[in-house]
């Protein structure tokens, strides 16, 4: 796809007000001091039997296998750091200890569990939006395991209560997300959290919305999860294209004789 020229490199999606003490800014708005998420070490249907094997991508392999802000196209471009509404929205306590390992999982970047081998952070400036995409450094058979788990959520933590920053108030929300059929294994879910409360700056009761797609898929040995949203509807697209070109990237990496086995 062609790619357009970058917008400006700051912007705002959306200004909310937070109830109590004061107010917050939510959108994808970068902290001045925040380090750019670029591609670093870090950490369905029917199941087929896992591999017993651990995954065998070196750390510059799962680099390789990454996808990028190319591989998306126009508008998406590699971000600037974590979008505030991380801290603001999914930084949250619930009382069902399930839905607080699920929002647990989405702040820390660890739904297939840690360490991720590589980490990429991706945004749409367009549409407010950012994508965290990683591979797994886990074994398959826990990935399984998680993948599992969070099979269960849309069961499990359907609707739920959360608080955020300043004591806000999280209307919590999961359902089952469609994938492209593609991989061994995979899960899909859509994770709304809404603030339907109003402010002395928001005295027309309009709810602020974080919406997520949470994809996670495992293929042969190797597995990458990721999550794509902001204030707003979530790109889905970009979720589905995502899912797609992960898993051919593997593919390709392993079809190169790059990974050592």
């Amino acid at each position: 796809m062609a790619r357009r020229t970058p917008l400006a490199s700051t912007f705002v999606l959306v200004t909310v007000a937070v109830l109590t003490s004061g107010c917050a800014t939510l959108g994808l708005e970068h902290p001045p001091t925040a380090d750019p998420a670029t591609p670093s070490v870090e950490r369905s249907s029917a199941r087929p039997t896992a591999p017993t094997t651990a995954p065998g991508l070196t750390e510059a392999q799962a680099r390789a296998a990454l996808i990028t802000d190319t591989d998306l196209g126009a508008p998406w471009t590699p971000t600037r750091g974590a979008a505030t509404w991380r801290d603001g929205m999914l930084k949250a306590t619930a009382s069902v200890p399930e839905c607080q390992k699920l929002l647990d999982a989405l702040y820390a970047d660890e739904l297939l569990g840690a360490p991720a081998r590589a980490v990429v952070g991706l945004d749409d400036p367009d549409a407010g939006a950012q994508l965290r995409y990683q591979l797994s450094g886990s074994r398959p058979a826990a990935i399984d395991a998680r993948l599992a788990w969070l099979k269960t959520m849309p069961q499990k933590c359907a609707r739920f209560t959360a608080r955020a920053t300043g004591d806000t108030v999280l209307d919590a929300q999961v359902s089952e997300l469609a994938l492209p059929e593609v991989g061994d294994v995979r899960q899909g879910l859509r994770v709304t959290l809404t603030i339907w409360a109003t402010s002395e700056k928001n005295s027309d009761g309009d709810p602020t919305a974080l919406t997520l797609d949470v994809a996670a898929v495992r293929a042969g040995e190797d597995a990458f999860a990721l999550t794509n949203g902001g204030l707003g509807d979530a790109p889905n697209a970009a979720t589905q294209a995502a899912v797609q070109l992960g898993v051919r990237r593997l593919a390709d990496v392993r079809q190169q004789g790059k990974v050592q086995v």
